[in-house]
């Protein structure tokens, strides 16, 4: 028996601009995790989970629950990653063995929040995979295979950072300037040191969801018309993301707070933020924490300077229904 873990993140900085050839920095959260258990069987067979039942105890159970997860379970992504992997495997004269599995799934990776949670199914699923079959595929093409499965197998939008965050694990500094990207087929991916990091929180909503497509508006169209607006802000984040890159290296956290705080401002003057998640946003900032989104609305992350802030935070949260953890990242 095959088993496999995938694990949630926080974009710290950069974010959203790792789908327009930008720079970001993201963490590991190690506290939610996405696991895949694979054994022989005489059929292949992907077993649904919880999240794939259409079994409810009531109209308000329907409702509460397609709200909170979304309408799709697992199953459908598990199998747009396997004909995937064949695809990769055909154009790279990979001939897999036949064998037949078993393919079991459970997360409890929040979903709909931008804290990865599909991806995070797809990467433990796909890493099961290459057990199962003896592969050895390279990092950089592990996260290609997670984010095509996504866009090109079921037409997601997304960019690669979820993706390379959870196939590199820790933290990392990842570059997807054009250059770069046309010329190797995915960016510069450097791994820095963990304890680098300061005293980060991350907050995130336990009620229902809006989900993240909520908060990728019309951002693409524009970008795609080359509307100066949207190329700069780009710009701009990936910039976030390289000084903030320098002033961990440094130990430079007032500098890193500026720069998360400017992340998210800079995309409030963008997109259309709703109400719940700019709430969220104020009031970190009301206890003196710096706050950003970790990813695409429905969580934050910033730093927090000691224990008495940690735990106004927690106090200052629990009414709005959003939890507040210390992401576990190593």
């Amino acid at each position: 028996m095959i088993e496999t873990h995938a694990y949630a993140r926080a974009g710290l900085l950069g974010n959203p601009s790792d789908g327009y050839f930008g720079k970001t920095i993201s963490l590991l959260v190690r506290n939610f995790r996405a696991r895949v258990v694979l054994y022989p069987s005489a059929r292949l067979e992907i077993r649904p989970s919880k999240a794939d039942t259409p079994i409810f105890e009531s109209l308000q159970d329907l409702y509460g629950t397609t709200r909170w997860r979304g309408y799709y379970g697992g199953i459908r992504i598990i199998q747009a990653l396997i004909v995937r992997l064949m695809d990769y495997c055909h154009a790279n004269g990979i001939e897999l063995e036949d064998r037949n599995f078993t393919l079991e799934y459970e997360t409890n990776v929040p979903l709909r929040l931008g804290m990865g949670g599909s991806s995070a199914i797809v990467t433990a699923a796909l890493r099961a995979l290459m057990r199962h079959f003896h592969l050895e595929i390279p990092l950089p093409v592990q996260a290609n295979l997670v984010l095509e499965t996504e866009t090109k197998e079921l037409g997601v939008s997304a960019g690669l950072q979820d993706r390379v965050i959870q196939a590199y694990e820790g933290l990392v500094y990842m570059d997807f300037s054009r250059d770069l990207m046309e010329r190797q087929g995915h960016g510069n991916y450097e791994r820095m040191d963990p304890a680098l990091l300061p005293t980060v929180y991350l907050a995130y909503r336990t009620s229902l969801s809006e989900g993240t497509e909520v908060f990728h508006n019309d951002i693409r169209s524009r970008w795609n018309r080359g509307e100066p607006e949207i190329v700069d802000a780009m710009k701009t984040w990936a910039g976030y993301a390289e000084q903030g890159r320098n002033a961990l290296l440094a130990g430079d956290y007032e500098q890193l707070d500026r720069l998360i705080d400017a992340n998210f401002d800079l995309r409030g003057a963008i997109y259309r933020i709703g109400q719940g998640n700019l709430e969220m946003i104020q009031t970190a900032r009301g206890q003196g924490a710096s706050a950003n989104f970790a990813g695409s609305g429905g969580a934050i992350v910033g730093r927090y300077r000691g224990e008495p802030m940690f735990q106004a935070l927690v106090d200052a949260m629990r009414p709005l229904g959003v939890a507040v953890i210390k992401p576990k990242v190593v």
